[in-house]
This record gives C-alpha cells, sequence and structure tokens, in this order.
C-alpha cells in the first residue's frame, strides 16, 4: 500500500460530509472532475471503494466509515497538537472554559479559583446550551465544559466526567416568608408557594419524589431552568426557592435571604466534562485538582 496522502484524506471527509461532489467541490474551489479524480487515487491507495451512489448523492460504504472515522482522528489529533503548540507559542496560557447557561455563577467563580490573578494565564469563558457547549469541546474550540448535566456516554464516547462537588439543596426566601422559627418542613410545602427547578432537571425529579413521600402538592409560584432567575425570584419575594445555598451565598452572608430548611436526600452534582486527548491542557490538572 502506498504511503496516505493527508491532502487526499482531507477532500474524502469533505465530500462524506457534503454527500455530494457538487457541494463539496463547490466549498473546496475545485472542479469536480479534480475532486473525483483524487478521490479515486485515495480509494486505489487504500484498495477499497469508500463511496457508492445513490440517486444525485453519494453514500459512504463500509469501508468509507471506517475511512472516516480513522480520518476525524487523525485530524482532530492534529488540531490539537496546533493549538497546543501556538499557545505554548503565545508565551501565556489559554484555558478555553464553556459553562451551561443556567449554571451557577458562584459555582463557574470557585471553579475557576486557582488561576484567578494569574499573570500568565488568559481564561475564555463562553456559554451555551449542552449541544451546543459539547460541540465546542469535540472540535477543540473547548478545554473543559461545566455542567450540571452527566452527558450521555458509551463505549465509543470521547467524554472524560469529572465529579467536582456536590451541593445540598434548601428551601430559600426571604426572612418575612420565612418567618422565626420556620414551620416545619412538610408546612413549608404544603402552603408556602414554590419557585421550583423545571420538569427536565433531575433536581425537580428529586424534590417532585420528596413531596410525594411527605403526601403534599407543592403551591408552584414559577418554575425556571436558570439559576440566576431562580435567585431573583426569590430575592422578590415571589416564594420559597429550591435551591442549593451556594447559588445565593451572598445573599445568605447579607441576610437578605435566608435558609428555611435543608431539603435531605437532595443534591446538585457539578461536573467538569473534558475530552480524551494527546496533548491535554495543562492547566486543566490546575483547576481539576481545585
Amino acid at each position: 500500500m502506498s504511503l496516505l496522502n493527508l491532502h487526499h484524506l482531507r477532500l474524502f471527509r469533505a465530500v462524506a460530509t457534503d454527500g455530494t461532489l457538487t457541494g463539496a467541490a463547490r466549498r473546496l474551489n475545485l472542479s469536480q472532475s479534480a475532486l473525483s479524480s483524487q478521490i479515486r487515487t485515495l480509494e486505489d491507495s487504500l484498495g477499497h471503494a469508500l463511496f457508492e451512489r445513490r440517486g444525485r448523492g453519494l453514500v459512504l460504504t463500509e469501508a468509507g466509515r471506517i475511512a472516516l472515522d480513522h480520518a476525524e482522528s487523525i485530524f482532530r489529533t492534529a488540531d490539537d497538537l496546533t493549538a497546543t503548540l501556538r499557545d505554548a507559542a503565545r508565551g501565556r496560557q489559554v484555558l478555553r472554559v464553556g459553562a451551561l447557561a443556567t449554571l451557577s455563577r458562584n459555582f463557574q467563580l470557585q471553579f475557576l479559583r486557582p488561576l484567578i490573578g494569574r499573570a500568565d494565564v488568559e481564561v475564555v469563558l463562553r456559554s451555551g446550551s449542552q449541544g451546543e457547549l459539547l460541540r465546542g469541546l469535540e472540535a477543540l474550540a473547548l478545554d473543559v465544559v461545566l455542567t450540571n448535566l452527566p452527558p450521555a456516554r458509551d463505549a465509543a464516547s470521547p467524554w472524560l466526567v469529572h465529579r467536582l462537588d456536590e451541593q445540598p439543596v434548601s428551601l430559600i426566601g426571604t426572612p418575612t416568608r420565612v418567618g422565626r422559627p420556620a414551620p416545619p418542613l412538610r408546612t413549608l410545602l404544603a402552603t408556602a408557594p414554590l419557585i421550583l427547578p423545571s420538569s427536565e432537571t433531575a433536581l425537580r425529579a428529586g424534590f417532585d419524589a420528596l413531596a410525594a413521600r411527605l403526601g403534599v402538592t407543592p403551591v408552584i409560584a414559577a418554575e425556571a431552568d436558570d439559576m440566576a432567575m431562580m435567585r431573583l425570584l426569590a430575592r422578590e419575594d415571589a416564594g420559597l426557592a429550591v435551591i442549593p445555598p451556594i447559588v445565593v451565598r451572598d445573599e445568605l452572608q447579607t441576610g437578605v435571604l435566608t435558609e428555611a430548611a435543608r431539603l435531605d436526600g437532595i443534591a446538585e452534582t457539578f461536573l467538569a466534562v473534558t475530552r480524551a486527548r494527546r496533548f491535554p491542557n495543562p492547566l486543566l490538572g490546575t483547576v481539576l485538582r481545585g
């Protein structure tokens, strides 16, 4: 077998992504005949057909799917090396962090605290949905994703999931609403308006199970999937929020909010997701150790 031509492999990946020679040739600024010729050269080199025609498009053969999987791995490694050496050449280390848009800002700050104030470090922060952030991690545009939602994993998954912290969850509200002494938990859940996380979250599932065990039907004042919004609603006295105290740490310290009751058996887990890399960012060791 002749030596593998990485240029041909890159062209093959473009055709596999587009599904047509015409579209891939247009994006690559090549003639369709030139692109077709180079794909045939690659197929001759590998000894297998990589595509079969279906209608007006092309689909990967079994050999083509194997080749694409290896091509993606080769180019990820190349991108990883390029990014690592580029950052090293700049003289400053860069950590690119993605955080779920609804995640506690206090927790994010706590995670980054080992790097704050370092003159040799630049931190780039991005927020977004879980899907957006994991795609950024996959493309090596991010070094780590902070989340409270475990990503789906299987035997082929590249994700490494680091459990950073587990925070208790409490009922939290204004001192006026909570009163002194605070009523028993069952009374609070049965009578006070509540600010709850949205039904898609693990935190809400835990709360619903607790309410069922206590035999109460809660009065829901608001639902939100954003902890920052839950914090604001609690400050505005919309009700008692089911929320980790770390989210409202400043308000608890100043007395703007108070903890009415701890919800035993319910916790919020904070995770850092990285991907397996040949050249991991050396700053990750610093923040993952805390």
